[in-house]
């Protein structure tokens, strides 16, 4: 099978397309053949040596869309799936020597969910990354109906889908995001608008800083509030008895088919701003390094 990888860190150029023998499952795990795999901002980190491990294969790609090719022993999850139904899965990458930008990829069985039934494989492969880290995120930010929360980078993957499911839980949500997407953030959810510097301090329950302003975000936060950044390790310092930290996702298939639900029911929206062909993953990469993407880049194998 074909697999995106880097064995040097670098620009998109860095990105190798590899033939490798097709990875088995091991017990309580499934092999996934791709349908479709987004590119996130994280791939680019793994490719620029971000994360460490220069010297070693790493693989590229977190999210998957596809159908279950085989399966180890089945046991637990394992056991609730059989060839040929449609799934998707969230892998954590981040070290291993192959990733979701693949024809088949091996994922925990307890990280899988079934495929949203409303929207093709590009769309779903948008839902398990993203969609997670926002769920995640609220979940330790904590807040609760008729409070109000600030999401920075509304406009992006993670923003736009906690803009969504915060605004479904009845929090108020204010949007930071360019003023261009002021339409879009209000479709999806959002109360309130603003523009970075015109949020004032200390009027929010909580911030998202899915932008990663860190201080800058947190001055907006009251007293005792919450806020919760998107980069391990660094979240700002608390002050004033903000509570701070930040979210690191972790594969969770049963949060992940709630997810699935919420999207087929319309309260969730899945963004494609392109699609490529697995063999042209540099020009992805180059096209993500480009900025200004208004949803997710997808792989189509």
């Amino acid at each position: 099978m074909r697999a995106a990888v880097v064995t040097t860190f670098g620009g998109p150029e860095a990105v190798e397309i590899i033939e490798t023998d097709v990875p088995e499952p091991a017990t309580g795990q499934m092999r996934i053949k791709v349908a479709a795999a987004t590119l996130n901002p994280a791939d680019a980190a793994v490719r620029q040596g971000v994360f460490g491990g220069a010297g070693q294969q790493l693989g590229l790609g977190w999210d998957v869309a596809g159908t279950v090719d085989a399966a180890g022993t089945t046991v637990g999850a394992a056991a609730d799936w059989s060839v040929g139904d449609e799934v998707v899965a969230l892998l954590f990458a981040m070290g291993t020597s192959l990733g979701t930008h693949a024809d088949y990829v091996i994922v925990d069985a307890d990280a899988v969910a079934k495929a949203p039934t409303t929207v093709d494989a590009a769309h779903a492969a948008t839902l398990p990354l993203n969609a997670l880290t926002a769920a995640q995120a609220l979940d330790q930010l904590d807040v609760q109906k008729g409070q109000s929360l600030l999401v920075t980078g509304a406009a992006g993957a993670v923003g736009g889908y906690a803009v969504q499911l915060a605004a479904h839980r009845g929090i108020s949500v204010t949007a930071v995001a360019r003023e261009s997407d002021e339409q879009l953030v209000r479709s999806l959810g959002a109360t309130h608008f603003a523009s970075p510097g015109a949020v004032e301090a200390g009027s929010v329950d909580a911030v998202l800083d899915t932008a990663v302003l860190g201080e800058a975000a947190l001055e907006w936060v009251r007293d005792g509030g919450a806020y919760i950044g998107v980069i391990p390790q660094g979240a700002p310092a608390s002050v004033r008895g903000v509570r701070t930290d930040a979210v690191s996702v972790t594969p969770d298939g049963a949060r992940l088919a709630e997810l699935v639900a919420l999207l087929d029911e319309g309260v969730l929206t899945a963004r494609v701003a392109e699609t490529y062909a697995l063999a042209d993953a540099i020009k992805a990469h180059a096209r993500l390094a480009e900025g200004g993407v208004r949803g997710r880049i997808v792989l189509v194998p």
